[in-house]
């Protein structure tokens, strides 16, 4: 019976001064989406990832349709190289936060120029909600669910993404997220990390963009996944339009949950996942879910292939 594949897209914190340079360079479909976000944004976002400076690429506006364009340059120049075929029967996709909106594009819900558009108008609609409601992020290592859970009572932050079974990333206002995290290392801890984001996202803080974000999904076409989407808020594959708008507007202030989307995925016989991104960050954490599956990056596998 032949291996089902899903593909899966990264987040914002992925990105990199210089990510998907040697795509721009070695791959005319690849080159080719650069090229139309350029276009789209009426702005040289291109030369910006390849060039920086770093604080301008770091920008919620800037971070989240860069890491989006350069995700779907991998799967394009992957296509290019070898054939999407290669990589097995596409099952289904997926995409971690921001992620989510390229894996839309990926399965024909959205077209690339208008993910490109929406993602920018997200990432603008967060950066304006950081503004008014300032917060942040910190990654929870070696904890359970269920004590994060208590945490987040005692504190007032939420939890924001269930990476895997002992990473967890909280999200909320600077006092309570500094309270929150002191109360981890003291419960046991392995390590807390405070990450580089602008605000507290897929908490109640970002509520400020939600009428926002509302409206900008409702101005776009959107069709039917070819493929479904399995959802970051449910964890269910996504195969209709409306379900996807939904979604998109639920999961700004939603939890992501990383390793129940990855587990229904495997439940589904899914037993290969290729990140297309920068870096390999999912890759990671596939690995942690479900060490029985297997788990590549899309500059690994298009190497292999290509040999």
């Amino acid at each position: 019976m032949p291996q089902k594949t899903a593909y899966i897209f990264p987040g914002q914190g992925t990105q990199y001064v210089g990510m998907g340079e040697e795509l721009w360079r070695n791959s005319p479909a690849a080159r080719r989406v650069f090229q139309e976000a350029d276009d789209v944004l009426n702005r040289p976002l291109s030369r910006l990832i390849f060039e920086g400076p770093r604080e301008e690429l770091d920008k919620t506006t800037n971070a989240q349709p860069a890491i989006m364009v350069v995700s779907l340059a991998y799967l394009k120049a992957v296509d290019e190289a070898v054939g999407l075929e290669a990589l097995g029967p596409l099952a289904f996709s997926a995409g971690h936060s921001l992620g989510e909106y390229t894996a839309l594009v990926a399965s024909g819900a959205m077209s690339i120029s208008d993910g490109i558009r929406l993602v920018q108008e997200r990432g603008r609609l967060m950066q304006y909600a950081s503004s008014l409601r300032p917060g942040g992020m910190a990654a929870i290592l070696g904890l359970d669910e269920f004590t994060m859970e208590e945490i987040a009572l005692e504190t007032g932050v939420k939890i924001a993404n269930v990476n895997s079974e002992d990473q967890i990333v909280i999200s909320g206002d600077r006092l309570s997220l500094a309270r929150a995290m002191d109360l981890a290392t003291a419960r046991g801890a392995r390590k807390t990390i405070r990450l580089a984001v602008s605000g507290a996202f897929h908490s109640h803080l970002m509520a400020p963009a939600a009428e926002g974000l509302k409206q900008a999904v409702s101005q776009f076409a959107f069709k039917d996944p070819v493929v479904p989407v399995v959802a970051n808020c449910t964890a269910k594959p996504l195969t209709t339009a409306q379900e996807v708008k939904q979604e998109l507007i639920d999961q700004l202030c939603g939890c992501v949950n990383w390793k129940k989307s990855i587990r229904t995925m495997v439940d589904q016989g899914v037993t290969n996942f290729v990140e297309f991104g920068p870096g390999k960050v999912l890759t990671g954490l596939v690995k942690r879910i479900s060490p029985e599956t297997k788990a590549t990056t899309a500059a690994e596998l298009a190497g292999a292939l290509a040999r």
